[in-house]
């Protein structure tokens, strides 16, 4: 079964998040549990966590299908010893807001080198980065999300994505989200038949096809191999409803969470309706 969704908002409080999930019939969702723009976001109460778990039961959202997203300022792989610091603190707290909500994933943007320090070098601190945070925690799973290598942004490549899953120590703690604007921009023909199987078959190749936790469904609105994070609604882009329709019946993406990030948050039920239509079995 596909579990359709979107990144909707925690206005009023992470507790709402399901209810704001249920209006545009999603059957999974993602959130920021606290600021996406803050390194100390505000404490979530006991009340807002009860509050979520109950909402989450009430509408029928299992931790299974939720994926969490962390603040944009955190970065497991800078070269400023400061930045770093302040990344792993910022990194460890968004871990411990995931345990007090009951969830067991959080999905991350894995790291930049600012071009100050070498890719290898850059890897390395990120998982170093997210072994100290496991240490300090228990049952959510980091997931790296694959990116679409602008800047100095790390992850674009399927190898890198792999490298920091080797340095990772406690393995059944580590997984990935694979963004589809992020990964065509990257270089993986997902549009052609031929390039769609051949991605897929690097990713099972490279990291392996058990560390696959989520996608994020985005259109692409700049092109292959652009290198460029630019998301557009599905069946705008230079994806095309092709790849969503060939996604959406394929088996290797059931049971797990689909989120939709693209651009208008007002078409997101209409968009969840589209790719449902689109499954033919």
């Amino acid at each position: 079964m596909k579990y359709v969704g979107a990144h909707v908002s925690a206005a009023g409080g992470v507790q709402n998040t399901p209810i704001a999930a249920a209006e545009i019939n999603a059957k999974a969702f993602a959130l920021f549990t606290g600021s996406s723009a803050r390194w100390v976001s505000k404490a979530i109460s006991d009340e807002e966590a009860e509050l979520f778990r109950k909402n989450c039961e009430i509408y029928g959202y299992t931790p299974d299908v939720i994926l969490p997203h962390d603040n944009f300022l955190i970065n497991l792989g800078s070269p400023d010893s400061k930045k770093l610091a302040m990344s792993r603190k910022s990194f460890l707290d968004e871990m411990k807001r995931c345990e007090k909500l009951g969830l067991r994933m959080l999905n991350f943007h894995p790291g930049s080198h600012l071009n100050e320090i070498d890719e290898d070098a850059c890897l390395d601190l990120i998982a170093e980065s997210i072994n100290i945070t496991l240490d300090k925690t228990e049952g959510v799973t980091a997931v790296l999300e694959s990116t679409a290598g602008q800047g100095s942004n790390l992850g674009f490549r399927f190898e890198q994505l792999a490298r920091i899953i080797s340095g990772v120590e406690d393995k059944s703690r580590i997984g990935v989200c694979v963004d589809t604007c992020h990964s065509h921009s990257a270089g993986y023909d997902f549009v052609s038949e031929e390039g769609y199987r051949q991605a897929w078959k690097e990713f099972d190749d490279t990291i392996g096809a058990g560390y696959l936790r989520a996608l994020h469904l985005n259109d692409n609105k700049r092109t292959l191999g652009s290198r460029i994070d630019r998301h557009e609604k599905i069946g705008e882009g230079s994806l095309g409803l092709g790849f969503f329709r060939r996604l959406m019946n394929d088996p290797r993406f059931d049971d797990m969470p689909l989120i939709l990030e693209t651009p208008d948050p007002g078409i997101w039920k209409s968009e969840i309706e589209l790719l449902y239509s689109l499954q033919t079995d």
